[in-house]
């Protein structure tokens, strides 16, 4: 189903994977009822740690359970891949962050003693027995291993057993292009959807009000290849929650709204006494504003879409936007 939103270009494939260098996998668990899994951002280095990225990240409302924020927050770099799961297989998916950055180093021949891996997480414990706990080191090294240009959305990986106002969620991706200097640049992001009442969704007229309250959790990653500071680029991030309100979401008070991002363009230099940046004149920031309040709403949409219809554990229907649209228009007809 084609998507008609805002005013920049897409990329090539409407993907964050479309900055260059960016891959993602996933790993889904559908066992008994498990029906769960993890999802991982790969930023362009080989080894992270070594060459660590310029990043930033935004918590709009706090209700979530994620690992690494303060660091980032702090120094403004990333250093590993960044992963999506469950809310309490976040401890699991840290441990197997550590022991695959380990590996990666040990071929560097590079001693780690410290490392920040980022793992954010929603809560889809209506349709997966949450506590069994099934995503662990297996699954984030399946992950790794399956990343790429080219992913799946929807019901997949971390977003397998998530829920978007009241429907069937999950992993959703968009991208802009932005010209600047008779350069293009990309802005990419992906999106963990698993909020939102459908009462206040904007997207369509639903039938019924599927969800009461606006509760779940959003995670919202963000990349581009335009040079910005780790500053520059909190600010960008502030902007994906553009998409979120436009979709008719408040942020409320049991929903975590979590965004991190990361520029490929201003590396963090590792052996170098001084730093120097190239970055995007304040007065031009409007044009990466509106890209990735575009890309945002946009992936929460194609989360949506692209995932089938479920049902809960205790058996209630969650209901597919895509099919729900497509039965609209039929009667429409």
């Amino acid at each position: 189903m084609n998507l008609s939103i805002g005013k920049l270009p897409h990329g090539e494939r409407n993907l964050i994977t479309d900055v260059p260098g960016v891959r993602v996998g996933h790993a889904t668990v559908d066992a008994g009822n498990c029906h769960t899994g993890v999802t991982v951002v790969l930023p362009p280095p080989k080894n992270p740690f070594q060459d660590k990225l310029t990043a930033a990240c935004c918590v709009f409302n706090g209700f979530g359970k994620t690992l690494g924020l303060m660091q980032v927050e702090e120094l403004g770099a990333l250093e590993t891949p960044i992963a999506l799961t469950n809310t309490l297989n976040v401890g699991k998916v840290h441990d197997a962050m550590v022991s695959y950055m380990l590996e990666v180093c040990r071929k560097d021949g590079r001693k780690l003693t410290s490392v920040n891996p980022v793992v954010c997480e929603c809560n889809d414990s209506g349709i997966s027995d949450i506590a069994q706990r099934p995503v662990g080191e297996k699954e984030v090294f399946a992950a790794i291993a399956s990343a790429s240009e080219s992913f799946e959305q929807g019901a997949v990986g971390a977003g397998r057993g998530t829920v978007c106002y009241g429907m069937k969620g999950g992993i959703g991706s968009s991208s802009r292009l932005m010209e600047l200097d008779g350069k293009t640049y990309t802005m990419g992001v992906l999106v963990q959807s698993n909020y939102g009442a459908s009462g206040d969704f904007r997207a369509a007229c639903l039938p019924e009000n599927l969800a009461e309250c606006d509760q779940g959790s959003i995670i919202l990653i963000a990349a581009t290849d335009l040079p910005l500071s780790s500053r520059q680029l909190k600010r960008v991030l502030r902007r994906t929650s553009v998409g979120m309100a436009r979709l008719g979401s408040y942020i409320g008070h049991g929903s975590g709204e979590i965004a991190v991002g990361f520029t490929t363009a201003n590396p963090v230099p590792s052996g170098d006494s001084f730093r120097i940046q190239t970055v995007l004149r304040e007065d031009l920031m409007n044009l990466p504003f509106r890209a990735v309040g575009e890309c945002a709403e946009e992936a929460i949409l194609q989360s949506m879409l692209h995932a089938s219809p479920d049902k809960t554990l205790d058996g209630s229907p969650v209901p597919s936007l895509r099919d729900y649209l497509i039965s609209r228009k039929e009667s429409a007809q």
